[in-house]
């Protein structure tokens, strides 16, 4: 297989798609696992939105507005699908294959053209189960992957190129507006731009002109959707919430030792014992402070779980083909391939199967059906109630929501919250850590409209 994949013939990439289509079958037939809280989550955000709701202004959520409305666009065309999410989240990550493969080769970054890139990127992505479901992450990370190729292209071009540095910025900004942990990528981009790239001062201006320009056209959208406050107030709230730790760094440290061992002595091989071209010097260090930036967000993110890890694969990919294109000879590259390529995948199915850092992650086949088909609000950490079930209120993400309901607010921005209550009127808010009846205390006219049924349950009187 080692052999097979090191040919630089397209025809490799058809061993790919039969590889990843074996994966996919096996990873949604057999024993597959369970939908989880913030599947459910993106998939309520899509259908609400799609009921005519605008995120910050109507929904309290964390979702990148972007992301938001792809979620909405999935669920005009395919409703409520866990499937969907799965086949669609696949489709985003064989086209980053195949693109970052062509980078690979196209700039010459190896001494040798080859699609072994291809194959360990495919297995990368197999880590957790949860980075091929459709994913804020993943949406970002894909632009930010085309920003990446960009920069590659500037190592190798001897002039200035606008389009290019132009295009560097709208990768980025978008890739913000999917994800909004990856602004922390545009000072990556300036940094590298301009250390490495050798960016002209109009080039730089350049690149965050297009950065900005994704930002700005958000902050239109909400403007003539009279949004725009909420969406500047909410956003610092985002970052200032409460953290959700869904799997252990733990638990990733044990499926990721082994191709963190290989990527570096990948980086070993090509940095100490091999000459490399200038060209070649620029395309690593582009690698290394992609993959420090992408370790930083992690002080950022708010989902501990692993499909955060998407944003590392690029940088990995390449140092662990240099790890095979460096170990030609031996038993340890014939051990070691198999291993990353059929091991890695096998073990993390197996472990994500067996080992839950957090229970609240999965959400139960059995969870409660009293609520089916009804329009409810929850207001607590658990979920579940979701799947069977329409939101009918504000208040989605729950560390924001509660972010949110406990600051100080003035007359106007009282009378805001009244309102996004009578708006909407959930019928049903299941109260599973008292912040609705502390709602009711402060607005005592809400209390008119709501009944308690006890055990923080709460119902729209007719």
């Amino acid at each position: 297989m080692l052999r097979f994949f090191k040919v630089n013939d397209p025809f490799r990439l058809v061993g790919l798609v039969i590889y990843f289509l074996i994966l996919t079958l096996i990873y949604l037939i057999i024993n597959p696992l369970p939908l989880t809280s913030l599947q459910l989550t993106w998939m309520v955000l899509g259908e609400r939105l799609e009921q005519g709701f605008f995120l910050y202004q109507d929904i309290i959520d964390d979702t990148g507005p972007l992301s938001a409305g792809f979620f909405s666009f999935v669920d005009l065309i395919f409703g409520r699908s866990a499937l969907a999410f799965e086949l669609i989240g696949r489709i985003l990550i064989l086209f980053q294959i195949i693109f970052w493969n062509k980078i690979l080769i196209k700039y010459r970054v190896f001494d040798e053209n080859t699609y072994l890139p291809a194959i360990i990127m495919a297995a990368l992505f197999h880590f957790s189960f949860d980075m091929l479901s459709l994913n804020p992450a993943l949406l970002g990370s894909t632009f930010l992957v085309l920003a990446l190729g960009q920069l590659f292209s500037q190592t190798v071009l001897q002039k200035e190129t606008s389009e290019s540095t132009l295009l560097i910025g709208i990768y980025a900004g978008l890739a913000t507006g999917f994800h909004p942990s990856y602004a922390l990528f545009m000072p990556y981009m300036i940094f590298t731009g301009i250390a490495i790239s050798g960016f002209s001062f109009r080039q730089l201006l350049l690149s965050l002109a297009g950065y900005t320009l994704p930002i700005l056209l958000i902050a239109v959208f909400y403007y003539w959707n009279d949004g725009l406050q909420e969406a500047i107030d909410i956003w610092p709230m985002i970052f200032a919430s409460a953290k959700t730790a869904y799997q252990s760094y733990w638990s990733w440290l044990i499926l990721g030792a082994f191709p963190v061992i290989l990527s570096m002595v990948g980086y070993f091989f090509s940095a100490v014992l091999k000459g490399s071209t200038i060209n070649q010097q620029k395309q690593r260090q582009l690698i290394i402070l992609w993959l420090i930036f992408a370790a930083l967000e992690f002080f950022f993110i708010k989902k501990q779980a692993g499909f955060q890890l998407v944003i590392f694969i690029p940088g990995l990919t390449y140092l662990i083909t240099q790890f095979f294109l460096n170990i030609k000879r031996g038993i340890i590259p014939k051990i070691a391939f198999p291993l990353l390529i059929l091991g890695l995948p096998a073990a993390a199915w197996w472990y994500w199967q067996s080992h839950v850092d957090n229970p609240a992650y999965f959400i139960s086949s059995e969870s409660e059906s009293r609520y089916e088909g009804k329009e409810i609000m929850i207001l607590g950490p658990d979920i579940s109630a979701y799947q069977n079930s329409k939101l009918a209120g504000p208040f989605l993400n729950y560390p924001l929501s509660k972010l949110y309901l406990a600051q100080e607010r003035d007359l106007p921005e009282k009378a805001r919250l009244y309102q996004m209550f009578q708006q909407q009127k959930p019928k049903i808010i299941l109260d599973q850590e008292g912040q609705f009846q502390s709602i009711l205390d402060n607005f005592p006219e809400l209390s008119r409209h709501y009944s308690s049924n006890g055990n923080g349950v709460f119902t729209l009187k007719d």
